[in-house]
């Protein structure tokens, strides 16, 4: 029996020159006192987990609370000292409810500049563009970026939420190359694994982000006898390693060639920790692929 390759613990991001740890940690929900950020922080940095995903949307309700995540992660960073020089920070911005997304260089311009001002920072190590506004050309997009670039409020570029075709064209206008892009994937979630995204991102080296690694919670607790079948088949792969159904479901998509990151969105320390033991899981090829075809509910051809 032959495994697959393990990922590895830590990896570039994508063209640019920063290391990151091979899983993230989400603030969409982030909430509290500064004091529960902190402890939420080193319980990533403990499990190995530098790479910090925000936003500016995160936080918002329907009707408020846009920034709150920025604004808790900075007051975070302002009580420790030492603690941002520990962290990869990336965010996002280019929907500012209702609108719902902007992408004219002006918009992002000042996106930019608030959610510095938000996390207390001078810059940070990616930022991103978190949903396509299809009524901007593209160049308005460099514009910005380029622009940001240049006076060092950020390090690297991305997307999220991108198509195949729209990450084409945006790279040919932008000169900074487009490091990470953020798309939806799970044993659950196969558009990317089948629609060329992945392909597109190891072709591109970009870097990917994977958000909902555990659909929607899907995973955690299944219903239809679609999902429990996969999650019977991730919890073979966890009782062999020892390690939680969530840890093998991660596991599960780091396995492919492009090397995914899967953003875990808890909120709690202890699981946050159990993430990190996706490492120990190896997936033979006809393990994976057995996860697969029970996600697809129909045999390979």
């Amino acid at each position: 029996m032959t495994y697959l390759p393990s990922p590895a613990a830590r990896r570039q991001l994508g063209k640019s020159c920063i290391e990151v740890s091979a899983l993230a940690w989400g603030n969409w929900r982030m909430e509290g006192e500064a004091a529960d950020a902190v402890r939420l922080l080193h319980a990533a940095l403990d499990a190995g987990i530098d790479f910090i995903d925000t936003a500016d949307i995160y936080g918002f309700d329907g009707k408020g609370g846009f920034g709150d995540a920025e604004a808790l992660l900075g007051k975070a960073l302002a009580s420790e000292p030492g603690l941002r020089e520990k962290l990869v920070i990336a965010t996002k911005g280019g929907i500012m409810p209702p609108l719902p997304y902007d992408s004219s260089a002006e918009y992002l311009t000042s996106a930019i500049d608030a959610s510095l001002k938000r996390l207390g920072t001078d810059s940070v190590e990616l930022w991103q563009i978190h949903r396509p506004d299809i009524l901007t050309h593209p160049s308005e997009i460099a514009k910005a970026v380029e622009a940001a670039h240049k006076a060092g409020k950020i390090r690297s570029f991305g997307v999220s939420n991108f198509t195949v075709s729209q990450i084409a064209t945006l790279q040919q206008f932008v000169s900074l190359p487009i490091v990470s892009t953020q798309p939806e994937i799970s044993a659950l979630r196969l558009d990317t694994i089948e629609n060329g995204e992945l392909d597109q991102a190891i072709a591109m080296d970009m870097a990917v982000l994977a958000w909902s690694p555990l659909g929607g919670g899907r995973i955690a607790n299944p219903e239809d006898a679609r999902t429990k079948e996969v999650a019977a088949l991730l919890d073979q792969a966890a009782e062999e390693f020892g390690v939680s159904r969530t840890a093998a479901a991660y596991s599960w998509i780091m396995a492919h060639p492009a090397r995914v990151i899967p953003i875990v969105g808890s909120q709690k320390a202890d699981r946050i920790a159990e993430s990190a033991d996706a490492l120990k899981v190896r997936w033979t090829r006809a393990s994976w692929y057995a996860v697969l075809v029970a996600s697809k509910g129909e045999p390979l051809p």
